[in-house]
């Protein structure tokens, strides 16, 4: 049995997917990658062939009419044979010796006493033109090289999230938490991430800069331009985000907290790019946003709301908007994201 299955969400991918898909042949025969094609309309399909044909038994090439970057991910989930699984964009790429560390720790997990639930390392942001790169790390948050539990972990800073780039989950728990994403739907990257996340029990932090996050083509998905024009897809994740959190009911406290954290996050970004659009309907589209978190769980609404971004992104005016958005922008620079 292979002890990871990665997935390769491809659409178009012709001109960047063969440094991905290199990058997880390191791996070797431990590890399955499942390369979805998502209906393109370029060479995707023959690459990935080409690369299924060269290391049989390692690469498997799947065609799919469209479904979007959700519908590949739930093909890849359901065709995995791997113990864990991870998913890795087709213009992204992981660091050679972090995957060499992180596949003998997932070794040595499975070989022990204890079932591991999700492995986290760190991802970088490779920013095209940015000489140096933003690492998130962990290492203030996270007991290191070691399996732990929800009481051990402290508070993530305000700028640190548990991401979909972080995260390599048991393949049976994706499956048991009935993760199935929406097709046809931008940043569900970020249901991955938060979904399962309510079913971890025990994770382990492996401090290396695995998961090389590329933002810098102007058609990206992540691009702020591009996030603004599909608004409507983001806050789709959002409600579906906030839908979930409502039905968790017995969460542990630090659990609840890490959740509670990314919630924070997205309904930050969906409140910005509103406001960023000077726009009525906009306005009365982040209005309502709140209102329906509100209505799901006035409990989640209200951690929500006075958080620090919480309250950031709810200034009242077209003054209180302008802080919002010079605030974001400041935190945006800093950090290298979009």
């Amino acid at each position: 049995m292979k002890i990871l299955s990665i997935t390769v969400p491809c659409y178009n991918s012709q001109e960047y997917m063969r440094k991905c898909i290199d990058s997880l042949l390191v791996g070797g025969e431990e590890v399955e990658i499942l390369v979805v094609d998502d209906g393109s309309s370029d060479q995707t399909l023959e690459i990935a062939r080409e690369y299924e044909k060269n290391y049989p038994g390692i690469v498997r090439a799947i065609h799919q009419e469209n479904k979007g970057h959700g519908g590949a991910v739930n093909t890849g989930l359901a065709n995995a044979s791997g113990l864990y699984f991870k998913v890795v964009d087709s213009d992204d790429w992981l660091n050679e010796e972090a995957f060499k560390k992180a596949l003998q720790v997932l070794k040595e997990c499975i070989a022990g006493p204890k079932t591991l639930d999700l492995l986290i390392c760190n991802y970088v942001y490779e920013k095209v033109g940015v000489k140096h790169k933003a690492v998130m790390k962990y290492t203030s948050a996270l007991p290191q090289d070691q399996i732990f539990e929800w009481e051990e972990a402290k508070s993530l800073g305000r700028s640190h999230y548990l991401l979909m780039h972080s995260m390599i989950y048991r393949t049976e728990l994706l499956r048991s938490c009935g993760l199935v994403l929406p097709e046809h739907t931008f940043y569900v990257d970020n249901l991955v991430a938060f979904i399962p996340l309510a079913s971890v029990r025990t994770m382990y932090y492996l401090n290396v800069n695995l998961y090389r996050y590329f933002i810098g083509r102007a058609d990206q998905s992540v691009s702020e331009k591009v996030m603004i024009g599909r608004i409507d897809q983001q806050i789709k994740v959002n409600k579906l985000m906030i839908d979930y959190m409502a039905g968790q009911k017995n969460l542990q406290k630090k659990q609840r907290e890490y959740m509670l954290h990314l919630l924070i996050m997205i309904t930050t970004v969906s409140s910005i790019f509103l406001i960023q659009t000077k726009n009525e309907k906009n306005y009365e589209k982040k209005k309502e946003l709140w209102k329906y978190m509100k209505n799901a769980d006035r409990k989640v609404y209200v951690s929500v709301r006075l958080s620090l971004l919480g309250r950031l992104c709810n200034l009242p005016g077209k003054g209180g908007r302008q802080v919002s958005v010079t605030g974001y922008k400041i935190v945006q620079k800093i950090y290298g994201f979009n």
